[in-house]
């Protein structure tokens, strides 16, 4: 029997959320966005993620990916791009408060490199996989022989004097900067040159809004480096979110 759960992607500027086939990654319903709410505090996010489930007729398991470092007791361990008043807070009892049942949360970037290693460019690849997703902020999901190793934060990097990295390499850098996909593209270089070095992968997947782009800035972006933009989109963290819930990622 195929199994329904309802993932939910919570990002610093928008909340994704769809129902999830898990047994093909492919959405049962439509796919929804709403903004996160500014600030995106405890009681704001929540009110939001209310209003956003009870939008489904759903009563089967609930995936969230969270911008933040979430310990295995659901405690929050970073604010890099959410309200401060979230670190020390128990999003796992909060959210399973608001919407009334329990819930799984997970990592958003964490979340993203579970659907592509399950129904992405990353399915099948031994070794060590790392999702860069460049968003808001730069999340990353590290993926050994299919294993999700939660909660590594490459964004928190100082590269180049810039700490954290991702304020100078994230998407909305490029944005606030009014960079071309040129000059966009010689930053992400950069960025995941010094990944690759350090880790040396088998694979560096491309992730979060830009993978759609890609052909922008594939170009910038050293040949000899093992990248590829991603697969599954904009729906990746929600996918592997509702993976996670299930319980059929290997984390």
């Amino acid at each position: 029997m195929t199994e329904t759960c309802l993932g939910v992607d919570i990002g610093g500027s928008g909340i994704k959320s769809a129902l999830v086939d898990v047994d093909s990654g492919s959405l049962e319903s439509k796919y929804s966005r709403v903004e996160t709410p500014q600030p995106a505090t405890p009681e704001a996010v929540a009110a939001e993620l209310m209003e956003v489930v009870s939008g489904y007729e759903h009563d089967g398991p609930i995936g969230i990916g969270f911008p933040s470092v979430v310990d295995r007791a659901g405690v929050v361990r970073t604010a890099m791009n959410i309200d401060e008043t979230w670190v020390g807070r128990n999003v796992v009892e909060l959210f399973s408060q608001v919407v009334g049942r329990d819930v799984t949360v997970v990592n958003d970037a964490d979340a993203a490199a579970v659907a592509e290693g399950t129904f992405g460019v990353a399915a099948g690849v031994s070794g060590l996989v790392i999702v860069v997703t460049f968003g808001t902020g730069i999340g990353s999901g590290f993926l050994l022989n299919g294993v999700l190793a939660p909660n590594v934060e490459l964004g928190a990097l100082e590269l180049d004097g810039h700490s954290p990295a991702e304020s100078y390499f994230s998407a909305k850098a490029r944005r606030t900067h009014d960079l071309s996909w040129d000059e966009w593209g010689g930053r992400a270089d950069r960025f995941l040159g010094h990944v690759n070095r350090v880790f040396t992968p088998e694979l560096i997947v491309v992730g979060g809004g830009v993978a759609r782009k890609w052909d922008e800035y594939a170009h910038m972006i050293d040949s000899a480096l093992p990248v590829k933009p991603a697969e599954m989109g904009n729906v990746a963290g929600l996918v592997g979110a509702a993976l996670v819930a299930s319980g059929l990622s290997r984390k």
